[in-house]
Formats: C-alpha cells, sequence, structure tokens
C-alpha cells in the first residue's frame, strides 16, 4: 500500500493526501455533531449545506435540483423539505418571477443554530489564513476547487456505477 518516496514532490502529494483525508474525517466529525445537536440525518445536513452553498452563490435551490443532487426522489424530497422546515431550518419561498417556482433558503433560526455552532470553527478558519498571503490563498483556492470538482466527478461516477444510471451534474 505505501510506496517509497523518492522525490520531494512525491513526499508533498502524499502529506497533502494524509491533510484532506483528515480534513474530510474531522468536517464530518463536526458536521454530525451539529446533526445529531438538532435532530438532524446525514441527508438533512447534505440538504442544509447545499441550500446553504446555493444562496452563497447567488442561485437559490429548487426542490427539483435539490433532488438530482442529492440523488433523491420527488417525494423523498418533499419529506426532506417538510422536515427541515417543520424544524425551522429552512424556507420555502416562491419565486418573484416566475410563481409557479418553489425556492429554498436558509431560515433565520436555521441559521443561528448553524452561526452559534459554527462560529468558533469560522474564528479558527480565519485565523488561519490570515496567515497567508492574498497570492498563497489564490493558489489554495485554485487547488481546492480543482481537488472539489475532481471528487465531486468520482462521486458521480460512483453513484453511476452503484445505480446503472448516469449521475446529472451536479451544481
Amino acid at each position: 500500500m505505501y510506496r517509497r518516496r523518492d522525490t520531494r514532490r512525491d513526499l508533498l502529494v502524499a502529506e497533502i493526501t494524509a491533510e484532506l483525508r483528515r480534513y474530510s474525517v474531522d468536517a464530518q466529525h463536526i458536521g454530525h455533531a451539529f446533526a445529531g445537536l438538532h435532530g438532524l440525518g446525514t441527508t438533512d445536513l447534505h440538504a442544509l449545506i447545499a441550500v446553504m452553498d446555493a444562496e452563497l452563490y447567488g442561485d437559490p435551490m429548487t426542490p427539483g435540483r435539490l433532488g438530482r443532487q442529492l440523488n433523491l426522489s420527488s417525494g423523498s424530497v418533499t419529506a426532506l423539505v417538510d422536515r427541515l422546515e417543520r424544524a425551522g431550518h429552512i424556507r420555502r419561498d416562491r419565486d418573484a418571477t416566475d410563481r409557479r417556482k418553489v425556492l429554498l433558503h436558509y431560515a433565520d433560526r436555521g441559521a443561528a443554530l448553524a452561526m452559534d455552532f459554527f462560529r468558533p470553527l469560522g474564528r479558527r478558519t480565519d485565523e488561519v489564513m490570515a496567515r497567508f498571503s492574498d497570492e498563497e490563498l489564490e493558489t489554495v483556492h485554485r487547488f481546492m476547487s480543482a481537488m472539489t470538482t475532481s471528487m465531486r466527478e468520482h462521486r458521480d461516477a460512483v453513484r453511476a456505477a452503484r445505480t446503472g444510471t448516469p449521475s446529472p451534474p451536479t451544481d
């Protein structure tokens, strides 16, 4: 499983890969701790993250898109959205330009719970980023974006192999 690392680059790639794996596991533990405190399941947590990310990028989530992203049936998405709405984590709004379209948004109560829980992590993240120059952060951003794209492509390929059908691209 382990091979000899002959060059500095080989060692660096191995170290970065190990750090990404540890980061992923730790992030999952933190996410599950938040979910556990608020009675959320894994799919609930993934849905909240998808809604939050969509809002962050100025492209509010729709139930249909959420279903495609989480690989859920229409009925499962409805139950998920109902559950998260009842718990105060998200809200449904009609699109101002197309009243037939439903948009999902992080609700104030859900946002407050997330802020309270994740604020200490946010401070730690800010402290770490402050130690890097703008140019270094540009490089890290480019690297993380490429790694995220690669991971999502692999996730979609695994999903397609498991279900026997191609997965639609995700946001």
